[in-house]
């Protein structure tokens, strides 16, 4: 195996491992968001996220020049806009119709990088989106009436697209940890300006806190940085395929907690959604064959 692709299949495993961690946070999300404010328990949790970030990595954040600043300013923007719409979402309609809509920036994110940065897309991408997309909907639906619970939804899942497409764009090798910093400090600014005036209310009780420190830590500045460094050698529809394992992992977690029953649906989703994750990891030994731009030649100035 080369270099390139031993980077490439850790850049892999590490967004599975990143999606795993998501899938982990349901349970967590569902029980918090029960005592406290959604904008609140955001503005929390990414506001500790982005000042253990900025104490670890001031350093790499000092050595950006302003270009790259600006450019993890504006992702986070972006992210924190989308988190605020899918909560607000998810106050409307059910977590498994929020997980079908949210999960749709697997179709998004191709259209984006054809429209904004010109790529060209293969076939064997669009089979592996229209794969994940049945996989998603056998995961979670089961009827559905679309409504402005899911129009918000979706208005998130394109703005996480957007997000996938400029991170891939932007990000560069070795600067992983300034970028994920300034990022998470951006997510932290809209978050606390939704919850205006009065400011954020703190987590309740110990259980409440335990919950907003993992996902702050662990769901929040860990992912960020694995996501950005991921990113900085991977095509983003490549990786947008990849984390759509998220509800698999969510589901797996569901049953193994004993909070669902595995059914067909859950287990031919799940196939559909690890089929397609199969299909774009044919792709690098496809060559120029896969019909996207590797990571490194998406990177040019804008």
């Amino acid at each position: 195996m080369t270099a390139s692709r031993r980077i490439t299949a850790l850049a892999t495993l590490g967004l599975l491992a990143m999606t795993a961690v998501w899938g982990s946070t349901f349970v967590l999300i569902k029980d918090v968001v029960a005592r406290m404010p959604v904008a609140d328990f955001l503005a929390v949790r990414f506001a500790i996220a982005a000042l253990v970030m900025l104490l670890l990595f001031a350093r790499p954040v000092l050595r950006l020049g302003r270009r790259q600043v600006a450019r993890g300013l504006l992702l986070g923007v972006v992210y924190g806009a989308g988190q605020l719409l899918q909560t607000w979402g998810l106050s409307l309609i059910a977590p498994s119709v929020s997980g079908f809509a949210t999960g749709m920036y697997v179709v998004f994110t191709p259209i984006l990088a054809m429209l904004l940065l010109r790529q060209r897309m293969a076939g064997v991408v669009w089979l592996a989106v229209l794969l994940s997309t049945a996989g998603l909907a056998l995961l979670s639906l089961n009827g559905v009436s679309v409504d402005l619970g899911v129009w918000l939804t979706l208005a998130s899942a394109a703005l996480y697209a957007l997000h996938i497409v400029g991170l891939g764009h932007w990000s560069r090798k070795g600067e992983a940890f300034g970028l994920s910093a300034v990022q998470m400090m951006a997510i932290a600014l809209v978050c606390l300006l939704a919850t205006a005036p009065h400011g954020p209310m703190l987590p309740p009780d110990h259980s409440a806190w335990f919950a907003v420190l993992y996902m702050a830590l662990i769901a929040g500045a860990g992912a960020m940085l694995m996501q950005t460094w991921a990113q900085s050698h991977l095509p983003a529809t490549r990786a947008a395929i990849v984390m759509t394992t998220e509800p698999v992992f969510a589901a797996a977690f569901a049953v193994a907690l004993g909070s669902d029953m595995l059914g067909w649906r859950m287990v031919v989703g799940g196939g559909l959604i690890l089929a397609a994750m199969y299909l774009v990891e044919l792709m690098p030994r496809r060559g120029e064959g896969s019909g996207e731009l590797p990571a490194e030649a998406a990177h040019h100035e804008v």
